[in-house]
C-alpha cells in the first residue's frame, strides 16, 4: 500500500454521495457465481441479495444489510480477466467516459444504464488496467467501511507511476503525493509510488513495479478488504480452495497479504495496525 487509507466512512459511517474520483464500489465478475458467493460468503460473512440485472446475473454482497461489493456473472462471449474492478464516482458518466478516450484510455462497456441504481461505463488505462466509472441514482456504492469484510483501500499495480498518473489526474482533480525519491520499500529497492489525494484526502494508490509486475497479469488495480487477523482469514482462505500468492507481512500501515480465490481473482486481507 502506498499510504494509510483513511476514505470519508472508515468507522461504519455510511455515505450519502461519494465525491467524484473516489473509489465507490468493487465489482467481481466470475464464471462461476454460485461457487463464488460461497466462497466469499465464507470468508468475509456476507449475505447477498439480487442486483441489477442489465449485464447478467449480478448479486449485491451485505454485511448487516448494508451494500459492500458486488459479484456478477462474465458474459459467456468475452473474454476477460476474472478480477475485482474498483469503480470510480462521477457525477456525469458519459463525459468521464469521453475523457477516458481523450487522455488515451479505452472504453470497453457502455455508457449504460444499470436499471435504477445508476449508470456505468468500464474503462482501461494506457497500460491496460481496468476500472468502472459510476453514476449514482438510486445505489450510491459501498454503505459501510472500516469493518471486516468491507474494501479498505484501491492500488493500481502497474510498470511506473509517472504517465499513468497523469491519465488519471486528467480524469478527476486528483493531487499526487509522491514518494519521495530513493525511498527504500521493503525489498530493499527504491519504491515508485503516487497517493491520489482529493482535497488532501487520500483515495487511491499507485504503484510501480517495473519488471516485478507479474506478466501472466499485466497492470491491474488490486483492491485490499479489511479484516481483524490476516492470519487466521488466510487459514479460512486456503481451507476454502484459495490460494496465498504473498504471505502476510508486517507494513507500516498493517499486517497485508496478497491472495486469490479459487478463480484467480487477486486482491489483499489488511490487518490494520492499532
Amino acid at each position: 500500500m502506498t499510504e494509510a487509507p483513511q476514505p470519508a466512512g472508515d468507522n461504519g459511517e455510511t455515505h450519502a454521495r461519494y465525491t467524484p474520483g473516489t473509489p465507490c464500489w468493487v465489482s467481481l465478475m466470475v464464471h462461476d457465481v454460485a461457487a463464488a458467493l460461497d466462497f466469499y460468503g465464507e470468508l468475509f460473512d456476507w449475505e447477498f441479495a439480487p442486483g441489477p440485472g442489465r449485464l447478467g446475473p449480478y448479486v449485491r454482497a451485505r454485511l448487516d444489510g448494508r451494500e459492500v461489493a458486488g459479484i456478477g456473472a462474465l458474459p459467456p462471449d468475452r473474454h476477460l480477466p476474472v478480477a475485482w474492478t474498483p469503480y470510480l464516482a462521477c457525477d456525469d458518466v458519459d463525459l468521464a467516459a469521453e475523457a477516458v478516450r481523450l487522455c488515451g484510455g479505452t472504453v470497453g462497456v457502455g455508457p449504460l444504464d444499470a436499471d435504477a441504481a445508476g449508470r456505468l461505463a468500464i474503462g482501461s488505462d494506457p497500460s491496460g488496467a481496468v476500472f468502472g466509472l459510476w453514476q449514482a441514482a438510486a445505489h450510491v456504492g459501498t454503505a459501510v467501511r472500516g469493518e471486516p469484510g468491507t474494501p479498505a483501500w484501491n492500488e493500481l499495480r502497474t510498470f511506473e507511476t509517472a504517465n499513468v498518473a497523469t491519465f488519471y489526474a486528467g480524469l478527476f482533480r486528483y493531487e499526487e503525493r509522491r514518494t519521495e525519491d530513493g525511498a527504500s520499500g521493503s525489498s530493499g529497492s527504491s519504491e515508485d509510488h503516487v497517493t491520489l489525494c482529493l482535497d488532501g484526502r487520500p483515495v487511491a494508490g499507485i504503484r510501480g513495479l517495473g519488471p516485478a509486475l507479474p506478466r501472466d497479469r499485466g497492470p491491474h488495480w488490486m483492491t485490499y478488504f479489511d479484516v481483524i487477523d490476516a492470519d487466521g482469514t488466510l487459514d479460512r482462505l486456503v481451507g476454502l480452495g484459495g490460494q496465498v500468492l504473498s504471505p502476510a507481512r508486517d507494513t507500516a500501515r498493517g499486517r497485508v497479504a496478497v491472495v486469490a480465490d479459487p478463480e484467480g481473482a487477486r486482491f489483499a486481507l489488511l490487518q490494520r495496525a492499532a
